[in-house]
């Protein structure tokens, strides 16, 4: 499948600016700088950029408590990210959100979501106003393989099936549920494998390529368009940190994280283009630099920002 040159290395730049984001918050955190919770995604980097990279730019997302990268892939200000988990008024949601409730819906993205599996109904709501609409607009819901044992991925699967719903049910397998592996919290090895229980494709592929995941999505989107219903698209990967900032890490061996480290999906992309000459090393040497310099631009932004006041406390409760 041909891509364009110019995609390509916008798609390497997204998969720094997440990387280096999540540092910088991981860094943060561990300093007391940001309160709350965080659930990063160092290691995912290929399936977020990958998969949003098929949408069109007035395509939806819903996301998830680990969404920094989806929010980037959908052209998500880093600025107001970095503001958002630092409390800042200035933030995507005025500081109130934090983490796990980043929306943003001038660029599509309907919103993370603290509840594992919340978002399932949520998209495939959308993805029925997409249809009654004929907007020809199509949903990505994300959820990780922890969520696809919960109700509400049932429900909303054989939902969206009988509808035939433009919807494409992502999931980011990257083998734990917390601290459940999937060897113990599933029978089955893929969690695509159940997509055939509601009459729709269902592919599993690498999730540290991000061209392997942008080409099954884009087929997968392609077919939504069309009116073809719903699939699942599944990507094994492997998230380098604990679950949360409050995750020990107890129960994976150092051998397995230093293993999937290895296959660091950015420096995998970054091989194949110098090896196909799509750019130079020392090019992607300068993207680097400019990526981490955006990113401490965005702590700045973040900085000179102010909390929220103590009379904005029932702003934006109701609807």
């Amino acid at each position: 499948m041909k891509v364009r040159k110019e995609e390509l290395l916008k798609w390497y730049r997204k998969m720094l600016h997440t990387r280096f984001f999540e540092s910088q918050v991981d860094a943060f955190f561990a300093k007391g700088m940001i309160h709350g919770t965080t659930h990063l995604s160092i290691g995912q980097e290929a399936f977020a950029i990958g998969s949003t990279a098929a949408l069109r730019e007035d395509d939806l997302i819903t996301s998830t408590h680990r969404g920094h990268g989806e929010c980037i892939g959908k052209d998500a200000d880093v600025n107001l990210m970095m503001a958002e988990l630092m409390g800042k008024s200035n933030g995507y949601c005025k500081g109130k959100g934090g983490s796990m409730h980043i929306a943003d819906l001038e660029k599509g993205n309907l919103g993370a979501n603290g509840v594992v599996g919340g978002g399932f109904a949520i998209a495939v709501g959308a993805a029925l106003t997409q249809q009654m609409k004929k907007t020809g607009k199509v949903v990505l819901c994300y959820f990780g393989d922890g969520a696809s044992n919960e109700g509400s991925f049932h429900e909303s699967l054989n939902m969206a099936a009988i509808w035939k719903l433009p919807v494409v049910f992502m999931c980011t397998n990257n083998k734990y549920g917390m601290s459940m592996s999937t060897q113990r919290s599933m029978k089955i090895e893929h969690v695509a494998e159940r997509a055939v229980a509601y009459g729709m494709p269902g592919v599993t592929v690498d999730g540290n390529d991000v061209l392997k995941v942008y080409e099954a999505t884009l087929e997968a989107v392609e077919r939504a368009r069309r009116g073809e219903g719903p699939s699942i698209v599944e990507g094994l990967t492997y998230r380098w940190l604990g679950h949360s900032k409050s995750d020990a890490n107890r129960y994976r061996t150092k051998e397995e994280i230093e293993s999937w480290k290895e296959k660091c999906p950015i420096k995998a992309f970054e091989k194949y283009l110098v090896d196909n000459k799509i750019c130079t090393q020392a090019e992607c040497e300068v993207m680097t630099a400019a990526a981490k310099e955006d990113i401490a631009r965005a702590v700045e932004f973040a900085q000179q920002g102010s909390y929220p006041g103590i009379e904005t406390l029932e702003e934006d409760v109701y609807a």
